[in-house]
């Protein structure tokens, strides 16, 4: 394949199985009231069939890498995309919730091999000065995932079966397996590395541990003498990896690549700003069905603005950014988040439905920008060696966060509920308020990260096109 013809489908390609992916996820978190009641269990106890997906992601995305190095670029996705398909039909025909997300675990695997090797195979085929607007191309598609996730999630729970969810995602993944087939270019690693196992055991594990106790610590499951040893456990097996990895020529994550400032600021910062978004698709269902009572079909619409949003900002976000920069962006936009989500707090059964729209604008709106720049600014300072590391470390950091925030959002939520039964929608409103704004509190604390960035830094993506040019 011409490098032309390679540039015109491949973010086609890309943009495929990461629409399969997000209207998977959109439509479990509508689904999750309906599937409660089916499997006998409480609404916010099944957050382990959206933490266990996350979580696996977290954990195996670092193998992506190396994989896609080691197998090529293509027979990697595919692979992905076929185990995506077959674990969604899995979790479909799941009689309880420990064999659901058993195959929502299985659905990680396959999404951890997606993302970042979807993303690796853009950033080898476009040069720094097309990357943002190649990648604002990919997601401008996927996105209609979430547009169309939570409607079409609503209307299925409300007429058929929480169990037709999952089996939405069979044709997406044929015609996403044609398109690998037919156009997806085959990157390779230039050395070829041993895979890091000691270092995958450490990090893996310290990683799921920790996301685990954060998971059952609002659920009251564990006496805290046990969590506090746990607690320390899962730090010392990620402080252990810290120090394998110095001493290690090819570490499973090299840490090293944190020297580049605008790298460390954009997974770092970017790290805890999710930590307040990453809660919001399961609780605003939640807000949704259970605070205001609605159906699941009604709470899949006031889902749609905040993707509608979302789309349109890609538009212009290219143009917002060569503007103004990643610094004063970053710092402007993080606040706006977080007082959105805050704003939440005042939502309630007699608020009018024009307002919760508009606030669901608001927030798809930000979030749209704010995850476009911080994704495209990790690779402004990054030679095209490092691509393969730099792809695989900001996957796994960004996937961590969101199973943190879910898990911190989930956590608060019960926490503000206390001894309250989830039945009282009254107390469950209440909880929910407390949590947005918690969340929308910890979002405006997290844009004091990005006061560090130099005014010029990630000019090489914002304005390489006009440097181009000259």
């Amino acid at each position: 394949m011409s490098s032309a013809t390679i540039k015109r489908y491949l973010p086609w390609v890309v943009a495929t199985a990461l629409f399969m992916e997000q209207l998977d996820s959109t439509i479990v978190n509508t689904a999750i009231p309906a599937m409660a009641a089916s499997l006998q269990v409480t609404p916010l106890s099944l957050k382990a069939v959206v933490t266990s997906y996350i979580l696996s992601l977290a954990v195996c995305i670092p193998v992506s890498g190396w994989m896609a190095d080691r197998f090529g670029t293509r027979r990697v996705f595919a692979a992905a995309i076929a185990l995506f398909t077959v674990s969604s039909v899995l979790c479909g025909l799941a009689l309880n919730a420990p064999m659901l997300v058993a195959a929502r675990i299985l659905q990680g695997i396959g999404a951890a091999m997606m993302m970042p090797v979807g993303r690796l195979a853009i950033i080898r085929t476009f040069p720094k000065a097309e990357l943002l607007v190649a990648m604002n191309f990919v997601i401008i598609p996927a996105l209609i995932g979430p547009l169309l996730g939570p409607t079409v999630g609503g209307l299925i729970v409300n007429w058929l079966s929480w169990r037709e969810i999952f089996f939405v995602n069979v044709p997406v993944g044929i015609a996403a397996l044609y398109l690998v087939y037919r156009h997806m270019p085959d990157y390779r690693g230039d050395t070829p590395r041993p895979l890091d196992v000691i270092g995958l055991v450490l990090f893996g594990s310290g990683t799921a541990l920790l996301s685990w106790l954060l998971e059952i610590f609002g659920e009251h499951t564990i006496d805290p003498t046990s969590f506090g040893v746990l607690f320390m456990l899962s730090f010392s097996l990620l402080a252990a990896y810290v120090w394998h990895a110095r001493e290690m020529t090819y570490p499973l994550l090299r840490l090293a690549l944190f020297r580049i400032r605008t790298f460390r600021i954009s997974v770092a910062g970017g790290f805890i700003t999710r930590l307040g978004v990453g809660g919001l698709p399961f609780l605003l269902p939640l807000l949704y069905q259970l605070g205001l009572g609605l159906p699941a079909w009604q709470s899949g619409l006031l889902m749609m603005p905040t993707a509608a949003a979302a789309m349109s900002m890609k538009l212009i976000s290219s143009r917002v950014l060569r503007r103004f920069g990643y610094r004063q962006v970053l710092i402007v936009n993080t606040v706006m988040i977080g007082v959105t989500i805050g704003l939440y707090a005042r939502v309630t059964a007699a608020t009018p439905l024009f307002v919760i729209v508009l606030l669901g604008l608001a927030l798809g709106f930000f979030n749209s920008l704010q995850f476009s720049s911080m994704n495209s600014m990790a690779y402004a300072d990054v030679e095209t060696s490092d691509s393969s590391m730099a792809s695989t470390i900001s996957s796994t950091f960004q996937q961590i966060s969101m199973s943190f925030g879910l898990a911190f959002g989930s956590l608060i939520t019960a926490w503000y509920l206390g001894d309250l039964p989830q039945t009282d929608r009254l107390a469950v409103t209440g909880a929910l308020h407390h949590a947005f704004l918690t969340l929308g509190a910890l979002t405006i604390a997290s844009s004091l990260s990005f006061w560090t960035l130099r005014a010029r830094d990630g000019e090489s993506v914002s304005r390489g096109d006009l440097r181009t040019a000259e």
